[in-house]
């Protein structure tokens, strides 16, 4: 992309530095959460979620990846770790896309809400990263579909990922909004 289109890579570099920066605050919100000591004066800024995929959609696409959300049924209420949880896989999957989509991608973000149960979807049309037998990228990346499913399991979820027929790569999670073992674990 950098050849064929600078003016695109620019803002598709730009996005990945503004999604690094943005895990780099949410780090030290963590550790500044661990560490001992007076409270912060400022409270911390709230965590992004479903509100949130909107502009982070239309960020992506500032950046020049044609991409669209979808929702169905009506949002249920959820465990706020739930929704960032979402709002970081999407941010993952659409970031990947612009990192590894190629010139010509486009992406698809699908929520649905049914049963008491989340389903996302992303999936893009471009070539991806290559895949190694252990779902490792070939490329030596696979960490963030690796903190994808990490993240997914904590809310007793499931998650798939990989390469769909005929090109483009899939992200495919299934959250329960009322797992009992997360509603004790926040309870506790």
């Amino acid at each position: 992309m950098l050849r064929r289109d600078p003016d695109a890579a620019d803002e598709a570099l730009a996005t990945i530095e503004e999604t690094g920066r943005t895990a780099l605050r949410e780090m030290r919100r963590v550790l500044d959460v661990m560490r001992t000591g007076p409270e912060p004066a400022d409270p911390p800024a709230p965590q992004p979620g479903l509100a949130s995929l909107a502009g982070l959609v239309e960020q992506v696409r500032e950046a020049g990846l044609v991409v669209s959300l979808r929702t169905a049924g009506e949002p249920a209420e959820m465990d706020p770790g739930v929704a960032l949880t979402v709002y970081r896989i999407v941010q993952e999957a659409l970031t990947n896309v612009l990192k590894h989509g190629g010139a010509n991608a486009t992406a698809e973000v699908r929520l649905d809400f049914e049963d008491r149960n989340l389903t996302l979807e992303i999936f893009d049309t471009g070539r991806g990263p290559a895949a190694r037998a252990d779902g490792v990228m070939a490329d030596g990346l696979g960490h963030g579909l690796l903190g994808m499913k990490e993240r997914v399991a904590l809310f007793g979820g499931t998650l798939r990922t990989g390469p769909r027929p005929g090109g483009g790569f899939r992200v495919y999670a299934r959250i329960p909004l009322d797992d009992p073992v997360v509603t004790e674990r926040a309870a506790s």
